[in-house]
């Protein structure tokens, strides 16, 4: 029998594959049509995927939030880091967004002290400006480098996905997941909905196959990631996140011709380091508060919803 730590690392390294897979698809579409547009359809595609999940919640109510300005702000945040995310993925190499998004956790870590009133120790703060640091090396910014949008874009992502979790916490269970998957949603479909009377291409019918990959992809993903959570210990299963940057390496080379230059490996290198550490100092006990353990490690988009939602959505019933 395979033992419980391996069987969840495993499963979250197919869960990484998986969710690299969704973003190459993004990545795909994104060079015939614009990064929003390509959300707006492949989160139109998911709701009825995720309305028959939400169907699960027990709870009687409505849309109405318990805590509304919590809630919208995990909403925003959740809309701005899918919007950055794909814009991001469309337009920059991929090992170059991954090595930004890395930085997830660390931004966690930084915002669990004014959100959550959490204390940060010497080591987590010396890991995380370590970690920063990281991101000036993949961003390299200086006159023989010139920054895109989209450096700017996945930079989005990873803050306000880091907000997003924290937002999480904050609410505990006083929010169904009904509301804290609805909001995000609409909000969603509002703002990218507008942004077809901008930017807008008409789609072939296999493009928009392709978008409706995208959304089984994102909650495929979700899902094996519940289960590997379940299977393995946090400090095992949390940073085999990384992996996503071997998948992008290649992915990379061998779909789109992205060569890994010194920096970004650097810099993704450091960025990685920092977050592990993180993540073992959390688990093994050296922390009494573990916010970039539980609040896990993958990005929230609309199309790939966050895991911890789902969980309470899946967890057993008494």
């Amino acid at each position: 029998m395979v033992p419980a730590n391996v069987r969840g690392a495993l499963l979250q390294l197919t869960a990484m594959g998986i969710f690299a897979t969704h973003d190459v698809v993004i990545k795909t579409l994104g060079q015939t049509y614009p990064p929003l547009q390509i959300l707006f359809f492949s989160s139109m595609l998911s709701f009825p995927l995720i309305s028959m999940i939400l169907m699960r919640d027990p709870n009687s109510g409505t849309l109405r939030p318990n805590s509304p300005w919590w809630v919208m702000l995990r909403a925003g945040c959740g809309i701005a880091a899918g919007m950055g995310g794909f814009f991001a993925f469309s337009t920059l190499p991929l090992a170059q967004v991954y090595a930004i998004l890395f930085t997830t956790p660390l931004l966690i870590t930084i915002l669990s002290i004014p959100v959550l009133g959490e204390k940060v120790g010497i080591h987590r703060w010396a890991a995380v400006v370590v970690g920063l640091s990281g991101v000036l090396i993949v961003l390299r910014p200086g006159p023989g480098q010139d920054l895109q949008l989209g450096h700017a874009a996945a930079l989005l992502s990873a803050f306000a996905g880091a907000i997003a979790a924290v937002t999480i916490r904050r609410l505990g269970r006083s929010e169904r997941p009904l509301v804290l998957m609805m909001w995000p949603m609409l909000g969603n479909f509002m703002a990218t909905g507008v942004s077809l009377a901008f930017a807008y291409r008409p789609m072939e019918l296999q493009h928009l196959g392709l978008a409706g990959v995208i959304a089984c992809l994102g909650l495929m993903g979700g899902f094996l990631v519940i289960l590997a959570y379940r299977a393995g210990e946090a400090a095992i299963v949390a940073p085999m996140q990384y992996s996503q940057i071997l998948w992008a390496t290649a992915y990379g080379w061998f779909l789109f011709g992205e060569a890994l230059d010194l920096p970004t490996l650097l810099g993704a290198c450091v960025i990685i380091a920092s977050g592990i550490y993180i993540v073992i100092r959390e688990a093994s006990g050296a922390s009494v508060n573990r916010p970039a353990t539980t609040s896990r490690l993958r990005s929230e988009t609309v199309t790939a919803p966050k895991s911890t939602v789902l969980q309470r959505l899946f967890a057993p019933r008494r």
